[in-house]
């Protein structure tokens, strides 16, 4: 009699500790997982380009929205001829109110790139950090 219980206490003490085991395994997936989605910096660089648009917007988080063109390729009379956009977020207030006094000339802006967003941080996954104006 003594035995068989003492064989359930023991089953019950692994089955214990396989849960526990498994509840910290799921508790650090999730924390590296958030870690490496939302925080960790996947680059970081300098943007230079025309600041053409910049807002404060959202529904609930209202966060900074800018959007540069960036010219490649200039042809006569240096027009630019080649370009792409940069849209980016700003979490600063300010950082954005130099972005906001800027729109309609040439800067540069140093973010850093995210694997993933957040809601409160922006719409995009390059954050940007400060700005100067060329």
């Amino acid at each position: 009699m003594e035995s068989s219980e003492l064989t359930v206490k023991r089953r019950k003490s692994k089955f214990g500790k396989y849960l526990t085991m498994l509840f910290i395994f799921i508790i650090l997936g999730l924390g590296i997982y958030i870690y490496w989605n939302y925080f960790y910096t996947y680059s970081s660089g300098n943007r230079f380009g025309l600041l053409q648009k910049f807002s404060h917007k959202g529904n609930i988080f209202k966060t900074y929205e800018g959007e540069m063109i960036l010219s490649s390729v200039r042809g006569y009379n240096n027009v630019p001829i080649a370009s792409e956009k940069f849209f980016f977020s700003v979490q600063e207030k300010n950082v954005a109110d130099q972005l906001m006094n800027m729109q309609g000339r040439y800067v540069t802006v140093h973010y850093l790139e995210k694997n993933g967003t957040l809601p409160w941080r922006g719409e995009t996954k390059y954050i940007v950090d400060s700005v100067k104006e060329q």
